[in-house]
């Protein structure tokens, strides 16, 4: 290892200028665009927040956008590393005896448990130089096959199917704006009103033109734009058991396959493997479907119809299927993506301009984030690590032997299943016995979370990079602070898989640092002579190059030619975007990007979309005697992931300063369960407690928490940690729950 020298503080910006800094929200993949005006009044926010009129947003904001410059200023924001003493608190430290704890530790482990005892926790908010940087640190300097991020938990399943059909995974591969012409929507498992509010406003024409259908077990304010429940000539909510979206989607497409709705032009010239599909469907008629999902067979019946009415090959003004983490958070979760692409297909919709399928990706950079190296089976590009191609490609840019690079390792539950875990009585085996976890915080992300906590805190060594001290940063051996969303200059690629500029606004407080120099300080500490730049234009640059080639290519792109873009009025470019690839209409001229893909061929050997059969299995962990009720999970508006940020705007937590439960009356009457009450509820994971609220806006048989806090109340305590065998996606889902009217709480009066 290295001998450490002192370390250099990183060049600091000039104190920021009056013209207003063009950035991108903080927060979800939809990145509203924002300005920042820099404020003088020392007592306030260093900067104004302000809407600029950009494609998803359209000079809106939604509450947490609005707030956001609000986690700038945290009272609690770590500006110093901290160091776990020998009393078991952790107290402030310099950069350099952090960095050589962290260095030293790793050395040991690597040296006492070998290479892929070292294991590495990326996550979806990471710009895209950050997420490069650090999947190229764990191959290169760590050597580790162990690294994943959260985006498991948020696009897995999506990817795993569009990869499977499409041979490519860009979440949107159409603008946002294009849904505004549809006469159709299909919206599954998604409630964008609360998650994504701007969003909504695309919606508004398949809206007045009663096309919007929403499938969801609880009428959540998305579902609610489908007008009243009984009209179905103004959208449509179906409201299914939860777990059985995918006998839904296989009644749907028997529908459209029985009445002779397929587009069989489309599917002869542009699929493969419609037969198996075509037979597969046909033993869920609506009326053995309705007996799984509860959705009415009529319901069924017309919702098919109205799809196949708006698609192109019968006149119609267009049709999207789009799939969010309320049907993809699940065992069969590629499954039923899968399914939803086999309707479209079917349909004749993707590669057609005005309709398609996507998947809705939820974390700001989700999108990037998977593209370029942290996910276990990935390298840059997305490429696939076990590609002898694609290595021989990254470690030409990296300047390493293609052998050196690890091959795949585990998916993030399964990682974090195995941290400490024992080796085998021959020594082999074994879990990793050091974490560097960077923009996560499992400890209320992850499901079974309690499970998550034993394994960390059995590590030998946990380092976490975080602006605050979030739940999983207090159980750290080192805390290392890092800049935030408007200290910093980068990337972000949205939900449509258009790469944007992160400008930065300010300097980070004390002494905060980006990952990049922070993984270039312990490279050199490590003893690698592997280059780790700091200079995010630069670190862009290099993933430009490890991208070329591939399916997610951004060789064409560079930080001066998307400020170029902006500054002509552009909003930014999509992948793919190759270099030397000049546009047919202007010889010589760079790529222009691609805002609609798959429109004359899919990214599969032979161009053709694959279509797979699949079929019904249910939850991991279905209901039961002692666990009669369903538990789903979500999202409010107020709150975002796992409340590190949002929790810490005062206007935030005030609307909603604690987890709940929503139960029917019905139930509540039932169980003796009141509103307002403390109920207790029980898998097979633990027991949490949270406030009762009455709401006939869910099943009878459902309850739902949203996850966004940590203690007695944390849902993911008692999620289950089951996995979808394709994608590695836990199912949060769905799981069998206990619910109980908790001691001290008065008994309900009907």
């Amino acid at each position: 290892m290295a001998t450490a020298t002192t370390t250099a503080a990183p060049g600091r910006s000039e104190a920021p200028g009056a013209a207003p800094a063009r950035t991108h929200c903080p927060y979800c993949a939809l990145q509203c665009g924002m300005s920042l005006a820099p404020r003088d009044d020392a007592s306030a926010l260093p900067v104004e927040v302000s809407p600029r009129d950009f494609p998803t947003n359209r000079g809106g904001l939604c509450q947490k956008g609005w707030t956001s410059a609000t986690v700038l200023r945290a009272t609690d924001r770590i500006t110093t590393p901290l160091l776990r003493g020998a009393d078991g608190e952790l107290h402030p430290a310099s950069w350099d005896a952090a960095l050589d704890v962290v260095a030293s530790g790793i050395a040991r482990v690597r040296s006492e448990h070998g290479r892929d005892a070292v294991a590495v926790f990326g996550g979806g908010g990471l710009t895209n130089e950050k997420a490069y940087a650090l999947g190229k640190f764990a191959r290169t300097v760590l050597r580790t096959a162990n690294i994943d991020y959260n985006g498991r938990f948020c696009m897995a399943s999506a990817a795993a199917g569009a990869n499977r059909a499409f041979g490519a995974d860009r979440g949107l591969p159409f603008p946002l704006a294009d849904l505004g012409g549809a006469d159709a929507v299909l919206l599954l498992g998604s409630n964008l009103a609360e998650t994504m509010p701007p969003s909504v406003q695309h919606l508004a024409g398949v809206r007045s033109r009663g096309g919007l259908v929403v499938v969801d077990p609880r009428r959540s304010a998305t579902a609610a734009l489908t007008g009243d429940p009984e009209d179905q000539g103004e959208g449509l909510h179906l409201q299914p058991v939860p777990g059985t979206d995918l006998v839904v989607l296989l009644a749907l497409l028997h529908v459209v396959v029985v009445e002779g709705l397929v587009d069989e032009a489309y599917v002869a010239a542009r699929t493969t493997g419609f037969d198996d599909v075509r037979r597969s469907v046909m033993a869920w008629w609506p009326e053995r479907a309705e007996t799984v999902c509860g959705v009415p067979a009529e319901r069924l019946r017309h919702v098919a119809r109205l799809l196949a009415a708006a698609s192109p090959s019968r006149g119609g003004g267009g049709a999207y299927l789009l799939t969010g983490r309320g049907v993809e958070q699940s065992t069969q979760g590629t499954a039923t993506v899968t399914a939803t692409v086999n309707l479209a297909l079917a349909l004749g919709l993707p590669g057609r301009v005005g309709s398609g399928y996507g998947a809705i990706t939820g974390q700001g950079n989700g999108q990037g984030g998977r593209e370029h190296g942290q996910k276990a089976d990935q390298l840059p590009g997305y490429r696939r690590i076990d590609d002898p191609a694609a290595r021989a490609h990254v470690a030409a840019v990296w300047g390493v032997d293609p052998e050196t690079i690890p091959g795949p390792g585990m998916p993030a539950v399964t990682l974090l299943r195995s941290l400490a875990a024992p080796a085998s009585p021959d020594g082999t085996g074994g879990g990793p016995r050091a974490l560097l976890v960077h923009g996560s915080n499992v400890v209320v992300s992850a499901p079974n979370a309690d499970r998550v906590v034993d394994g960390l805190r059995a590590l030998d060594l946990l380092v976490v990079c975080d602006l605050v001290p979030s739940e999983t940063a207090l159980l750290a051996d080192v805390v290392l602070p890092v800049t935030q969303w408007a200290e910093e200059e980068g990337t972000m690629t949205s939900l449509e898989g258009r790469v944007i500029r992160r400008r930065r606004a300010l300097d980070p407080p004390g002494e905060a640092r980006s990952e990049l120099w922070i993984l270039a300080e312990l490279a050199r500490r490590l003893g690698s002579d592997v280059a780790f730049p700091t200079d995010p234009a630069v670190v862009f640059d290099e993933l430009a190059r490890a991208s070329a080639g591939g399916v997610a290519d951004y060789s064409g792109l560079s930080h001066a030619r998307l400020d170029a873009d902006e500054d002509d009025g552009g909003p930014g470019l999509f992948w793919p975007v190759p270099a030397g690839a000049p546009d047919a209409g202007q010889a010589g001229a760079p790529h222009p990007g691609t805002p609609r893909m798959f429109l004359d061929r899919f990214a599969t050997p032979d161009g053709r979309a694959r279509m797979v059969a699949v079929d019904h299995v249910g939850p991991s962990d279905d209901v039961r005697p002692d666990a009669p009720l369903y538990l789903v999970t979500g999202r409010v508006l107020q709150h975002y992931q796992s409340g590190a940020q949002t929790r810490r705007v005062p206007e935030l937590d005030r609307l909603v300063p604690a987890p709940f439960v929503e139960l029917h009356p019905v139930l509540g009457l039932r169980l003796g369960v009141g509103d307002g009450d403390r109920a207790r509820l029980t898998t097979r994971r633990g027991e949490i407690e949270a406030v009762a609220r009455w709401t006939d806006r869910i099943r009878p048989d459902t309850v739902f928490i949203p996850f966004h806090w940590s203690g007695e109340g944390s849902v993911n305590r008692v999620t289950t940690d089951a996995t979808d065998p394709v994608s590695g996606m836990p199912e949060f889902k769905v799981c069998a729950v206990d619910v109980r009217r908790a001691a001290g709480t008065q008994e309900v009066v009907a």
